[in-house]
């Protein structure tokens, strides 16, 4: 399997998560986010068979979000000098793994992947944080992968606001 990044130009192969709004993702949404710098999109190939795909934009965790007692747990992993209202985060915007390759841990495997390409990669930005809007069905997938729910009930009740620190892993 080989992760590559999408592209303008590059041809899209079948691909079925069993979610009609992930699927459309792929196929109507990626490119146009691409092209408006917006979000990345990254699909791991097997053979030629997109096996799974991912997307990144920017993001943050504000304190006007979030409610409760998990705010104060963030702003205390800062010195004071540091405490702000809003820490700089990456979004996976969107994540998926197609029905074909569900349970061989792939997308376990992938989550540690882009956690650890993120932790290493050197880049011109720096952020703390992987936010995630995830659909509840997923979520425990993503407590799974270390994963903490931001809030205890979202506006649409669709989806709900997780959170992953980047502190808690080291680079290899």
């Amino acid at each position: 399997m080989q992760l590559i990044q999408l592209t303008l130009d590059r041809e899209l192969t079948a691909f079925d998560c069993g979610d009609s709004d992930l699927n459309a993702f792929l196929f109507e949404d990626a490119k146009p986010a691409l092209e408006l710098h917006i979000a990345n999109t990254f699909i791991l190939e097997d053979d030629g068979r997109i096996a799974a795909y991912f997307c990144l934009l920017n993001d943050r965790i504000s304190r006007n979000e979030i409610i409760g007692s998990r705010w104060k747990k963030i702003r205390n992993c800062f010195p004071k000098s540091k405490q702000f209202r809003s820490y700089p985060c990456v979004k996976i915007g969107r994540f998926a793994v197609a029905l074909e390759y569900r349970g061989r841990r792939i997308g376990t495997e992938l989550m540690d992947n882009i956690k650890q390409q993120l932790r290493t990669a050197h880049t011109h930005s720096a952020f703390r944080y992987i936010t995630v809007d995830a659909y509840n069905s997923a979520i425990p997938f993503y407590e799974k992968n270390g994963f903490h729910q931001l809030t205890q009930k979202e506006e649409d009740e669709q989806t709900r606001l997780m959170f992953f620190d980047m502190m808690e892993i080291s680079p290899k």
